[in-house]
């Protein structure tokens, strides 16, 4: 089977009540250790890449490494995803080398570092939403700045992020606005901003309501009940990875993540896809120090690169578990790009929201 749209797979977790991580991925190792994790737990794939990724791993390379699961694992449904667009053209080009899903975060300008308006978040969404929607392809929105609430400082990573000191209405979706952007736009997902970021250093401590708003996501869902949310910067960080790196030379300092059991409470009010690339950096980086720092006489590439695919695998495992996908993967019928565009065309994805209720 070849690439399904992430529309296919997030109606799923809906009408299923679970959610599905997304992995960043750059190169073969990282894929492999994914493929495995799900193969295992019998769950289904998002391999997301960003700009940084496509210029890393070349748009070719990347393009065939995931054709490539594909092949080994025809039986899982894999989505193919543009993580954090940051204009039209890039989520253009996506597409022409065989993303079935794009986001466009016009959340920020075409710079990817200064907050945008509303207006034009609308604006650049929409037309890659025409564009998608009439090939099939699944489309990704965001509302609100990735940054966090503890120090009111934007979130930059990958050369994507706003830049310097963010409002406290720009670190939050506000729920009326999510409605107008759904309506207006009319994206299959949308991510919002509660307070998460990118990276390993989220929160200096473990996070409370007050700087981690898994509230907001609540609120949102109950205006929109069939837009799938998403959650960024969602890596919960493991102690164990942080004290294994530290033993073998790392200086990571104390830092915490988003708890699984957050994410959980997203899960049960709309949240079905939750990135995480920080987690699987943090286990490769772990087995690669490892190994190196245990056998100092070893040179080759293999002696560290297996263990950081085992070291990965175990996390991408704990997620599809954690998350409810387990089992879910061969449930899924898979559909190609052409049946979905045919749904668009029939206005049979439309989203359905629900306006404020006045008292």
């Amino acid at each position: 089977m070849a690439l399904v749209p992430m529309r296919l797979m997030l109606d799923h977790a809906a009408e299923n009540d679970y959610g599905i991580p997304a992995y960043n991925v750059n190169n073969m190792e990282q894929i492999q250790a994914i493929m495995q994790a799900a193969n295992e737990a019998n769950a289904p794939v998002i391999l997301q890449a960003s700009r940084g990724a496509r210029n890393y791993a070349g748009e070719y390379f990347l393009r065939h490494l995931i054709l490539a699961a594909v092949e080994t694992y025809p039986h899982i449904p894999i989505a193919m995803h543009q993580d954090h667009g940051n204009a039209p053209g890039t989520c253009y080009s996506a597409m022409r080398h065989g993303f079935t899903s794009v986001m466009m975060d016009g959340s920020l300008e075409a710079d990817a570092k200064t907050p945008a308006s509303f207006e034009y978040n609308v604006e650049v969404t929409r037309k890659v939403v025409e564009v998608a929607h009439s090939i099939g392809v699944s489309v990704e929105g965001e509302l609100g700045c990735l940054g966090s609430l503890e120090t009111g400082m934007g979130d930059k990573e990958d050369g994507h992020g706003a830049e310097g000191v963010l409002s406290h209405d720009q670190l939050l979706t506000d729920p009326d606005e999510a409605v107008a952007f759904v309506e207006q736009t009319g994206v299959d997902a949308l991510a919002v901003a509660i307070g998460t970021s990118h990276g390993a250093y989220k929160f200096t401590r473990k996070p409370t309501g007050e700087i981690l708003a898994i509230s907001r996501i609540e609120e949102i869902h109950s205006r929109l009940p069939n837009t799938h949310l998403v959650m960024h910067g969602s890596s919960s960080v493991p102690e164990d990875l942080l004290a294994i790196i530290n033993q073998y030379g790392g200086t990571i300092p104390e830092t915490y993540g988003v708890p699984v059991e957050e994410i959980q409470k997203g899960i049960k009010s709309g949240v079905r896809k939750v990135n995480i690339d920080t987690d699987n950096r943090l286990a490769i980086t772990a087995a690669v120090r490892e190994a190196l720092a245990t056998n100092t006489k070893e040179f080759d590439p293999r002696h560290f690169l297996k263990p950081s695919i085992k070291y990965m695998q175990k996390v991408c495992s704990d997620r599809y578990h954690q998350f409810g996908a387990a089992g879910q993967g061969t449930k899924i019928k898979q559909m190609t790009l052409d049946e979905f565009a045919a749904k668009y065309a029939k206005g049979e994805l439309n989203a359905v929201t629900k306006k404020a209720v006045t008292v």
